[in-house]
């Protein structure tokens, strides 16, 4: 080999390697779908992932998620829950027959102290459901919602909080939501993962977000999610480095992909399997995430209705950017939004958050709605917890008993509200919602009976839901 040759030759290895790595593991699209095709003339023959289900187990209403996560924990008090009770007692002792004996985050032994909704609410929509006026966008599309006011966690802290709305248990090691739903289902893309993540920031502290968090747990590492960037390039190393043509990249591909199922057919390991589709992906990818990124073919009534010329690491950019994956067959999405953590300064600093987000939620519903695919796509809304009536200085503690999420389209019944908490917003109690009842729910109208979609690991038969969840009827359309 002559030194340029091995120049080539390294740079590739650079670019396969640091795709391994960077990309995460993006084993899914090229595994998943209805049938094997090559992406191009030339392209290894890989086996293609239909999903775990022979067939549906009932009649399918949503067909994908996009998953909105409002990380930090929302204020139900200040976004969906109305209490004018404490909105009286502001400023007024906590009634310990609410607290006492309860878990508390940081208020755990002092003084505590009623703190009355921050902002005014409205009813809004022939509905009439009663939304705070620092969401006007999603206001303005309140008769698509089905508000839920009872939703109920067990983590008081960020992390396990979120691993347990992720995966339905607060031990790290499970698959994510969206992992279990490639795995059960497959995709509909085959050069784009079947399960994306993006996050985005602003409007209070940051909360940290671990990789972790989409995570495919003991399923197969090629159904775990892959991060897309929100601003410059959405996935590193995407791009062959100077010098290097499509065909070039393509040969080293295949030479690669033969040697690693040589040696499959000697180990039939899944994670070979994983790799080979993982190299392919990357390859197809090369392809398909300019295009995605090019939203040179939006109207500018769709840009002007985001409110982002895209590609700017905004919540809107990303919810625009879920809109044209999951247009393209992209099975899960989920968006972290990581500013609502508001321990302090909760009343601008929560109506600051809110107007980061308002505006591209409303739009992701007004946009699937206009395309006609919000009747099969599930959009939920939600935080790992809801925060305290108690005051913290001039903010809210971390609460677990009590609070709101959003669901609407794929299915669901939209104008409704479910469920309530009491007077002062503390306890979850009407018609209590837990997480598990919500991913028992999510699987319900994607066509799967969650107690049925199990794997088998360390002896024991695991599911998305564990030993719980209900299907929650009232809200489905």
């Amino acid at each position: 080999m002559n030194p340029i040759d091995c120049i080539k030759f390294d740079q590739r290895r650079t670019f396969l390697g640091r795709t391994c790595r960077g990309v995460g593991t993006m084993a899914l699209a090229s595994l998943l779908g209805s049938a094997a095709k090559s992406a191009e003339p030339g392209d290894v023959d890989i086996p293609r992932w239909t999903g775990a289900l022979e067939k549906l187990h009932h009649v399918q209403k949503a067909k994908r998620v996009i998953f909105l996560t409002m990380a930090g924990g929302m204020s139900h008090l200040e976004t969906f829950d109305n209490k004018p009770k404490l909105a009286e007692m502001n400023g007024k002792p906590m009634p310990e027959s609410f607290t006492k004996g309860q878990p508390i985050a940081q208020l755990q032994g002092k003084k505590l102290t009623c703190l009355g909704p921050q902002h005014a609410f409205k009813k809004w929509g022939m509905s009439g459901i009663e939304i705070s006026e620092i969401f006007p966008e999603l206001g303005s599309v309140a008769d698509e919602l089905c508000v839920i006011r009872s939703l109920r966690t067990q983590a008081i802290n960020h992390d396990p909080a979120h691993t347990f709305m992720n995966t339905g248990t607060t031990i790290s090691g499970r698959p994510a939501m969206g992992s279990w739903l490639t795995y059960g289902l497959g995709a509909d893309t085959e050069d784009l993962p079947g399960f994306v993540v993006m996050t985005s920031v602003g409007g209070g502290q940051n909360q940290p977000i671990a990789s972790r968090q989409w995570h495919s747990g003991f399923l197969p590492s090629r159904f775990q999610g892959v991060q897309f960037h929100s601003k410059g390039d959405p996935v590193l190393y995407v791009n062959n480095p100077q010098g290097v043509t499509r065909d070039l990249q393509r040969s080293v591909v295949d030479a690669v992909q033969q040697l690693n199922q040589l040696r499959n057919e000697t180990v039939d390991d899944p994670e070979i399997a994983t790799r080979i589709s993982q190299y392919e992906l990357a390859f197809r990818m090369q392809a398909s995430v300019p295009g995605l990124m090019d939203l040179t073919g939006e109207t500018k009534a769709t840009m002007d209705l985001y409110g982002t010329q895209g590609a700017d690491g905004s919540f809107a950019s990303n919810c625009l950017l879920a809109r044209r994956l999951v247009e393209r067959g992209v099975r899960f999405v989920q968006l972290y939004h990581r500013g609502w953590d508001h321990h302090g300064g909760i009343k601008n600093a929560s109506s600051a958050t809110a107007r980061l987000v308002d505006r591209g939620v409303a739009a992701l519903i007004k946009d699937l709605k206009q395309r006609d695919m919000l009747k099969d796509t599930l959009i939920v809304m939600a935080g790992e917890f809801g925060r305290t009536p108690m005051a913290q200085g001039s903010g809210r503690d971390h609460h677990i008993k009590g609070y709101s999420m959003m669901m609407c389209g794929g299915g669901i019944k939209p104008g409704t509200t479910y469920g309530a908490t009491d007077e002062l917003g503390y306890n979850a109690a009407e018609n209590i919602f837990e997480v598990h009842d919500l991913h028992a729910t999510m699987l319900h109208l994607m066509g799967i009976d969650h107690q049925r979609l199990t794997v088998k690991f360390q002896g024991r038969d695991f599911r998305l839901t564990d030993v719980h969840g209900n299907v929650v009827q009232d809200i489905l359309a």
